[in-house]
């Protein structure tokens, strides 16, 4: 059983600098090569694949294996060129030789593509990297670089943000007299972008002009009620918005929002509860069965807005923003304690009459089946 101990030079450094033409084999020539290319020049990194060859195909001896030391590298201007090199040289090697197995000793991650080629003549036993220990942080760094921007993706989610927020970075400065508020722009602004290709909402926004021409030719009813519940959300955003800005400046951020939620929330049940009801009107016209959780929907949004209504009334009603509720037939005020009480069984009562209303139009669809 013979291994072939293989030091690839795919860049040809070896060549160039010694004069000398590949493939060089046996331990004597390969020795005598380690001279050569350590005159040429002994900052060389070929100078330690080398050595590492030899050591390798040594310890293989020790182990009374048959080992052969050889040298190949890519003499040709181009990389195809340069991999055609090596394949030929390596087929030399194996008809003269007529090794079972290879082990390759490489130096850079530019050799390391070259395994491909020899694994297509030879069974491949181990893929030795040599590393020049001083400059180990600093190649490893490198390669690293190199792959990330030789990855298109990556370019653009990372290096366009950041080259991005460079260039506002001394227009942001020059505009707020803060740098501190500068910087802190500038990093909401480049959170955002990330936020945006992290979640992918470019691919999702990607497939809307899609979808919504789709929704329009096959005349989808919910077209219309999304663009009804894109507009009662505005309203109720902004009726929230003026009922929380009048209250008093005195009053602290959790009181406006409650307000805000307060106000808001009626018009954004009815949001729902119109884009539901006309995702529920096309299940209906499309097929003759319609999934329980098309059904659910509406009394769902219905019976969370009811919730939501009481807690946040309640709050508002023991800060004294809200009037209490006044029962005409008693004569008397609600406590809050009440009010909240009506509206979380109200939320809980919509909520059972819409699972029950989704259970029996679905049994009657199995009955009919």
């Amino acid at each position: 059983m013979t291994t072939l101990v293989l030091c690839v030079d795919r860049a040809n450094d070896i060549g160039r600098k010694t004069g000398l033409q590949t493939p060089v084999s046996g331990w004597e020539a390969v020795q005598s090569l380690v001279v050569d290319v350590g005159l040429a020049d002994p900052e060389d990194t070929s100078v330690n694949c080398l050595l590492e060859a030899l050591r390798v195909a040594r310890d293989l001896r020790d182990e009374r294996e048959e080992a052969v030391v050889a040298v190949v590298s890519g003499a040709s201007e181009s990389i195809v060129g340069a991999d055609r090199s090596v394949a030929a040289q390596l087929d030399e090697l194996v008809a003269e030789y007529d090794p079972e197995s290879v082990v390759v000793v490489v130096d850079s991650a530019e050799d390391e593509r070259l395994v491909p080629v020899v694994e297509s003549r030879l069974r491949v036993d181990a893929v030795d990297r040599i590393v020049v220990r001083q400059a180990r942080d600093i190649e490893s760094t490198y390669y690293l670089l190199k792959q990330f921007l030789a990855d298109e993706e990556l370019r653009q989610t990372v290096l366009v943000p950041m080259g991005i927020g460079l260039l506002l970075l001394p227009l942001l400065l020059f505009r707020f007299e803060s740098p501190a508020l500068a910087v802190a722009f500038l990093a909401s602004l480049l959170g955002a972008v990330l936020l945006y290709k992290g979640l992918a909402i470019d691919e999702r926004l990607a497939n809307v002009p899609e979808r919504v021409r789709d929704a329009l030719y096959s005349g989808q009813v919910s077209v219309v009620t999304y663009v009804v519940a894109a507009g009662l959300t505005l309203v109720g955003v902004f009726l929230g918005g003026l009922e929380a800005s009048a209250l008093a400046r005195g009053d602290a951020v959790v009181v406006p929002a409650i307000q805000f939620l307060y106000s808001s929330v009626p018009w954004l049940a009815l949001a729902a509860l119109t884009a539901s009801t006309g995702r529920l009107v096309d299940e209906l016209i499309q097929t003759d069965e319609v999934r329980s959780p098309y059904w659910n929907l509406p009394f769902g949004v219905v019976a969370l807005g009811l919730v939501v209504r009481g807690f946040t009334g309640w709050y508002l009603e023991r800060e004294g923003i809200l009037p209490h509720a006044f029962v005409p037939g008693i004569g008397s005020e609600l406590p809050p304690t009440y009010r909240l009480a009506a509206f979380i069984v109200a939320g809980l009562v919509v909520s059972i009459v819409g699972v029950a209303v989704a259970s029996n139009v679905t049994d009657e669809s199995l009955d009919v089946r």
